[in-house]
């Protein structure tokens, strides 16, 4: 039978028995997504049709054997999603991580009851982080800075119609007009250590480095950097949560404890129970 004639359901099936000899970590996913792309019919949609005789989409092979090169299915796909939000995304910028949207949400819990709280996200990357917090939290003033003009580009296009400040710039010294009025500092920024280079080849291979890599062999001097910010730009009082690898949950509490600065450093588990986040106050006064 012609590939052309095939059934939707043959072609998902096929299709998730090559990304899964190819390693992809959820093939099977990934292969509806990738038809779903073609239709736009929505996964639900997409799975009745599967139980007819609904034709194979044309172009689909092309998307499989892409993404069985391991090319990451939001490159493929130009669309990565975040919370309540559908991110543009593609080559030079870090495709946003599940586990990143539990760290969104200390900052909403935070925020909480607070009129017009003034908020930056050090390192937006695609904008997911501060796209979320303005899409979410209203009478939000939200700020965002991205370093790599390639990711700037994809951000611009994510949080421009959501009202975010972004500019273009390092977060070791950005915003100095703005030093001590914000409430909320958040970041993501690179951390891994200089020699650890990533098992997933959609990582190592596809995300930017400049995203990835922290900086000196520990990977610590951008997540350093951060908290330097953080004090910077927070009113006294102020919040400040940072992303980071679970292995390094204590250094970051410790760096911060022996800065002097910060009070209430408490660490946060994601959705996976792993140390994904810390966070902490600036001392001094809350703004009420």
């Amino acid at each position: 039978m012609p590939g052309t004639e095939r059934t939707l359901a043959a072609a998902v099936r096929e299709a998730t028995a090559i990304l899964k000899q190819a390693g992809v970590p959820s093939p099977r996913v990934d292969a509806e997504l990738l038809a779903d792309h073609l239709l736009g019919v929505g996964l639900g949609r997409l799975r009745a049709m599967m139980l007819g005789e609904s034709p194979a989409p044309v172009g689909y092979d092309d998307l499989v054997a892409e993404r069985a090169q391991r090319i990451p299915l939001q490159h493929i796909t130009g669309v990565a999603h975040f919370r309540y939000l559908e991110l543009a995304v593609g080559p030079g910028v870090f495709v946003p991580r599940p586990e990143t949207e539990s760290v969104v949400q200390l900052v909403i819990d935070y925020v909480k009851g607070m009129e017009h709280p003034r908020i930056v996200d050090l390192g937006t990357g695609s904008g997911a982080i501060a796209g979320s917090i303005a899409h979410e939290v209203p009478g939000a003033e939200v700020h965002a800075v991205e370093y790599s003009p390639f990711a700037h580009a994809w951000a611009a296009k994510n949080l421009s119609p959501l009202g975010v400040e972004l500019v273009l710039g390092d977060l070791r010294d950005a915003l100095p007009e703005l030093n001590g009025t914000f409430d909320v500092v958040i970041s993501n920024p690179p951390y891994i250590p200089a020699e650890a280079i990533p098992n997933e080849p959609e990582v190592a291979l596809h995300d930017p480095p400049e995203a990835l890599y922290g900086g000196g062999a520990d990977g610590m001097e951008l997540p350093t950097a951060a908290a330097a910010s953080a004090a910077r730009l927070l009113v006294p009082g102020g919040y400040f949560v940072m992303e980071h690898a679970e292995v390094q949950a204590g250094w970051i509490k410790t760096m911060l404890s022996r800065s002097g600065v910060w009070s209430g450093i408490s660490t946060h588990l994601d959705l996976n129970g792993k140390e994904r986040a810390t966070s902490a106050v600036l001392s001094g006064p809350h703004r009420e």
